[in-house]
Order: structure tokens, then C-alpha cells, then sequence
């Protein structure tokens, strides 16, 4: 399966803080950011989601709005955070986020 990622001059503002806007999706970014490239059965673990159906529209959220790259590897799909296009667009707009989100999640 091929997934579609919009080109780094593509990706905007709007679509990137919609997609980090939800709890979810945020939590994956923050876990790939933090661990790297990780295949999607061990990021559902680690944020507590059991529904692969649920995640499969949360990725799509986040490949769209070009926060993610997702790409097959043998049976499973690896993801990982697009920082470079990220940060080329818009610098210092990730890392505001993720340290606004943890804390939060500290308070």
C-alpha cells in the first residue's frame, strides 16, 4: 500500500495544529517524537488505544496534514514525525507544542 504525503511546501499551518489539536493524535507525535520511528501495533500500546479501525483515521489525520510519515515495512506500517519538513516550515512550531503538551500534562 502507498500513502500519500503532501510536499514540504504543501504542508500548513491550519492542518498541522488540526491534526495535533486532538488528544490522540497528540499523544502519538509526542511518543514518536520522543522514541523515534515506531510501527503502529507498539505506538497503539503505548498510548492505550485498542482499535486499530480508530487509528487508521488518526494516521490518515496526521500523514494529511503532513505531521507524519507512514510507510509499510514487510507487514507492518512504520511511523515517524516529519520534524525536518516541520521544522523547515515553520520553525520552532513543533517544539512548542510538545513542551506546551507536556505541561500540561505535568499540571
Amino acid at each position: 500500500m502507498s500513502f500519500r504525503h503532501p510536499e514540504r511546501d504543501a504542508i500548513r499551518v491550519d492542518a498541522v495544529l488540526s491534526a495535533l489539536g486532538n488528544p490522540v493524535r497528540l499523544a502519538a507525535v509526542r511518543s514518536l517524537d520522543k522514541d523515534g520511528d515506531r510501527n503502529c501495533g507498539n505506538l497503539l500500546a503505548e498510548i492505550g488505544v485498542s482499535a486499530k479501525s480508530t487509528m487508521t483515521h488518526h494516521w490518515r489525520v496526521l500523514r494529511d496534514a503532513g505531521v507524519i510519515w507512514q510507510h509499510q515495512h514487510g507487514r507492518e506500517y512504520q511511523l515517524s514525525v516529519r520534524r525536518e519538513d516541520l521544522d523547515a516550515r515553520y520553525p520552532g512550531l513543533l517544539d512548542a507544542i510538545l513542551a506546551g503538551a507536556a505541561r500540561d500534562e505535568a499540571a
